[in-house]
Formats: C-alpha cells, structure tokens, sequence
C-alpha cells in the first residue's frame, strides 16, 4: 500500500536499491546533492548531480526536463561520510515553462522499490513563488536510511538552494547556468487524467481550475469533493471560492463539499475536516521532530573535536543550534495555530447544520425531532480530538448499514498514566450503549430497525428500562442459555435465508412472517451466560450479519472473556472499539495518530432522551 506523506514527515527504508520518481503537470528538472555533517556539500559542486553531468557515486544522472522522472539510488554505494540526499526540482528556463511553482499544480515525488512498486508519495504542496524546492531527503539515522517530505522552496532558484549547502555563489551561479544550457525545456505536455490519491488533508497549494487535471486542493474550506455515494475524494474543487482579500482565507460554508443531497455534502465536509486536522498535525510533528534531529547532528558536528569540546566555539554552536531549533519550532507552531484557527472557524459553521443523525444530542435539531421517512447516510458516535487542539473536536462518523459491529469497552482506559479502570465504568458502558440504540432506532424510519438485547445476567436492566418501557425492544427472550440461543438461532437462520435469496435473486422467496427490517443484537455483559455453541453464532453473526443487516452492539470487558483464549480474538478484532468515556482508544492507518474518543452524551439536566424515546414509541406504535 501507498503512504501518503505530509510535510515533515519520515517513513523507514526497507531497501537501499531504489528508484525517485517526479511526476508533474509541467516539465522540470530534477537534481540531486550528497550532504555531509554541517549540513553541507560533501565536495562542493562536484557532488551535485544534474541532467548532462556525470553520475555521482550511488545516484544515477538526471534526465533532462519532463513531466515524469525516475532517478536510481543505490544507499549502499553512496560516499561513507554521507549523512543525506537531497532530491530537489527546479523550473526549467525557457519560453513555455512556468515562472513559479504556484503557478501549476503540485509536483508529486515517488519512491519506488526494487520490484518496482509504488511505496510511498509526497505532493509538494504550499509553494508560491518559488523556483526551485528541495523535495524529499534520504538520510542516515542511527545507522538507518529514511525518507522525509521537506518541500522546502527558494525564490531565488538553484543558486540559492546549492548556497544553503555550502556552495560558494559563484560556483552555484556556474552550476545552474551549465544546467540550463544542457538542458532545453520541452513544450509542456497536455493535461493527463489523475487517479484520485489516497486520502490526504490540509496543504496550500493552489487549486486548479474545476475539471482540469490536479493535485489535491487543500484550501479551506473548498475541499476535494466527494464521488456521490462512495466517501472517496476526487482531486477538483467542488466550487469556485468566493472572492475573498489578498492573503486572507475563505469564509467556511456549511456544505463546501460534493455530494447527492446536503446531507451527503455535510458528511463529507466532516471527513475532509478530519482528515486536514490529521494532516496538519503530522505536519507540525513532523517538523518539530525535523527540527530536533537537525539541532542533534549540528550539536554532535560541534563535539567531534576533542580539543574545542569545553571551548566557546563549542558554546558558540551549541547555542546556534537551539537558536535553529527555537527557529523552526516556532515556525511550525505558527503553521499549526493557523490551520487550527480556520478548522476551528469552519467547525463553528458546520456543527449547527448537521442533521439529526451526524448531530450532537445538544443540537436544537433533537428538540423538533420527528421520525425519518429514509434511513440517514451515517450516524455519529461520538468525537475525535487530538492533543495539539484539545478544544478542536470532529464528529466520528460511521457510515449506515454499519459494515462492522461496535464494542463498547466496560474494561480498562487508558488514563494517560496507564491502564485504570474507572469506578462505575460498567454502568457508563450499559447507559452508551442504551443511548446509542436510541440514536439507532430514533434515525431510522420507524419499523427499519428492530433491536434485541441480550442481558443474561439482568446487569443492564437499570440502562435499558427506558426502551424497554417504551416498548421499543423486541420481546425479551427467556432466561439463561435457553433465551440466548433462541436469539443467536433465529438471527443465525435469518442471515442464512437472505444470503440464499441474494445469492439466487430470490428475493421474493423468502419465507412469510421473516422480519425484512434490520435487526441490531445488543450483547450487554457478554461473555456472560454464553456456551461454545452460542459463542461460535455470535461470531458468525459478526461476520457475515452486516453484510444482510444484521448489526452486533456488544458490551463486554476483553478480560471477563480471557477464558476462552484465543477463540474471541477475531471477534475483538472485526469490531469497532468505542468507550464509554474519553479515552485515546483509536489510531488511524493513515498518518497513525492515536485519537482521543469522546462518546455522544446527552448533556445535563436535558430531557430531550426522554423526549426522543417517547417520539420514537408512538411513530413506531401507530405503524403497526
């Protein structure tokens, strides 16, 4: 699988035969330099590599200016006092090229592996009128190789990027116009389609204009729209932004996003939010952990002489050093605090206008709460935040019909100084788990939705009354193993007689009197009261219910269940992990963060639970 790399960010190196690639809407020229300690050439211009020169030990020589390069790297056969290799772009100059980077769409960088896959990829975004920008690095870390995403540009073009190296001027000067003569831009090429892009988040780059090929834009709040009904993001804008003042950022607008219906626009502006706050968040860790890598080699380069080790040049560099290091952090905190501001400020917009299903239970949506007559796109669980912007929090959003069960954790948190386990957190787990099969019944039509709750040992009575007196469950089952394998049978044999007309396009020929809405199976307690028998249904259920509507909401402590062994562990695994207070309890494959979970509650003193179960009741009621 592709990684989607941000700015500052590293990833390992499995191999050290390997290729770079470019790939760009306009030719340029690709180049690259060896860097020693001190963060310099390691012999001046004679370790610069670029299109019409020689090789250089390990590295490959440049093509000359195109649309799509590829550059072979062998780590192994670089110079020994190598510490970094810098892969940079730069404008060709002639006739039809563009003057600054800003003005087409972002190059996006490769790394490919010896069998020729695709391992991971970094769109250089956030250039303006730059000319040149040093793209990826390889560099030595405690003996191993890594890449990271610098994207970092010069208005001044290559003299001034081979300057930042140590170059002298003059000699830059000579290397950039020996590139230049060797190298004529060819005419720029047409514009090409673009597969979509893995997920990705919050840059700067420009935007193209609607319908043309393009990189991503990451302006807020025009974000990549949505393919109707798929969740997956294309790369155009989904409108053309209002005119706003020279420098300043765009009005948010409830609904800047793409989609069949306001609702589907909503949902995916909530997801682009998330994944710009995910993004601008590795950004800012990437740098600060740049930053601190770059102060250690320069304070390890001031130490290697033994004889200025305790002398002021040794004082000298180390304070340059921190001064470096302050320098860059606070760039990236300025960076960070900006991006939260404009996610912030589109938060505020977006959060009053969401529907009943993707609302919080504080929304006025609750309080005029009338039965749907469709089932919602999704339906939200609770809040994602992250430690940077603890104020900043983004719905958590699954999409209906659930394709995985949920787990509702009445185990141990994580507490920030270790695993607790909070006092009353079984109770907390039976009243989330009550609350979210409310939200469940109360977002479908009535009669879509029938939920059954399995509570052998009565533990959750208390959490459930509510629905039950409201009649909102299906009839309890009988007590003891009798009554669980009686639900689990008549579940299992129901996922069985749909997949059989599904699979046969029967759908007519299902037996009179089979309940067609969707069932919910509530496991309150679980692996209470449960034999072998009924636990092998139970994970049958899991595993093939959703897929012909039959949704698992299991509550349960993973260590009540270590009896079993390893039996569980797929369960655990197929099911989503929710908690019932906040807990850093999920990470996402994308840039791996760990999230900090806050469930959907029902703030104090509100009646509108009792409100909306009453509704709810008599809608179902005067279907029947």
């Amino acid at each position: 699988m592709t990684a989607e790399l941000v700015r500052g960010q590293n990833q390992a190196l499995a191999w050290t035969r390997l290729e770079i690639g470019v790939e760009a809407d306009r030719a340029l020229t690709l180049g690259a330099v060896l860097v020693g300690a001190g963060d310099t050439a390691l012999g001046g211009a004679e370790t610069v590599a670029l299109p019409g020169g020689r090789g250089l030990p390990g590295v490959g020589v440049p093509g000359p200016p195109a649309t799509s390069h590829r550059l072979a790297v062998d780590l192994d056969a670089l110079p020994a006092d190598t510490t970094r290799l810098d892969l940079f772009l730069t404008l060709p100059v002639d006739a039809g090229a563009p003057a600054r980077f800003g003005a087409f769409p972002a190059p996006r960088t490769l790394l490919v592996g010896p069998d020729g896959a695709e391992a991971a990829r970094y769109e250089v975004t956030g250039l303006a009128d730059e000319t040149a920008v040093v793209a990826v690095e390889l560099y030595r870390r405690r003996g191993a190789w890594k890449i990271r995403a610098v994207g970092q540009g010069y208005e001044g073009g290559l003299p001034a990027l081979l300057a930042d190296r140590g170059i002298d001027r003059e000699s830059a000067h000579r290397l950039a116009a020996t590139a230049r003569s060797l190298c004529a831009a060819p005419a720029p090429a047409p514009p090409r389609e673009t597969p979509a892009p893995a997920p990705a988040v919050q840059g700067s780059a420009p935007a193209p204009p609607p319908g043309s090929a393009g990189p991503v834009d990451y302006t807020h709040p025009r974000r990549r729209p949505t393919a109707p009904g798929t969740g997956h993001p294309y790369t155009t804008p989904a409108r053309p932004a209002p005119p706003s003042p020279a420098g300043a950022a765009a009005e948010p607008v409830a609904g800047d996003a793409t989609g069949w219906s306001m609702e589907e626009r909503l949902h995916n502006q909530v997801w682009g939010m998330f994944e710009d706050l995910a993004r601008t968040v590795a950004a800012y860790r990437g740098a600060v952990e740049f930053a601190e890598d770059r102060r250690e080699r320069e304070t390890d380069a001031a130490l290697d002489d033994s004889r200025a080790r305790g002398g002021q040049r040794a004082a000298d560099a180390r304070a340059t050093a921190s001064e470096r290091y302050g320098t860059l952090v606070a760039r990236a905190q300025e960076a960070l605090d900006r991006d939260l501001a404009q996610l912030t400020a589109e938060s505020r917009v977006v959060e009053p206008a969401l529907p009943m299903a993707l609302a919080g239970w504080d929304s006025p949506v609750w309080h005029a709460y009338r039965p749907p007559e469709r089932p919602p796109l999704a339906v939200r669980l609770g809040d994602l935040r992250l430690p940077e912007a603890p104020e900043l929090r983004v719905p958590m959003l699954v999409r209906l019909p659930l394709e995985r069960g949920l787990w509702i954790d009445a185990g141990r948190l994580q507490d920030g100084e270790g695993e607790s386990r909070p006092a009353g957190l079984r109770a907390l787990a039976a009243e989330s788990a009550a609350l979210l099969t409310l939200r469940l019944l109360a977002v479908h039509p009535p009669g879509a939705l029938t939920p059954h709750l399995l509570d052998p040992a009565g533990s959750g009575t208390a959490a459930f009354a509510g629905l039950r007196d409201a009649g909102l469950l299906a009839p309890a089952p009988a007590a003891g193993a009798a009554g669980i394998a009686e639900v689990l049978e008549r579940l299992t044999r129901r996922v069985d007689l749909v997949q059989m007309a599904v699979r046969g396009g029967a759908h007519d020929a299902l037996p009179p009197g089979l309940d067609t809405a969707g069932q919910l199976l509530v496991v309150h307690d679980f692996p209470h009261g449960f034999d072998d028998r009924a636990v092998t249904r139970l994970r049958y259920l899991a595993d093939e219910g959703p897929a012909v509507g039959v949704h698992l909401l299991l509550v349960a402590d993973r260590e009540d269940a270590a009896a079993y062994g390893p039996l569980l562990d797929p369960l655990w695994r197929g099911l989503l992990r929710i908690t019932p207070l906040p807990d850093g309890c999920l990470a996402d494959p994308w840039v791996r963060h760990v999230w900090t979970f806050e469930p959907a509650g029902v703030p104090a003193g509100s009646q509108v639970r009792e409100a909306v179960t009453a509704a709810t009741a008599r809608a179902r009621h005067g279907r029947r």
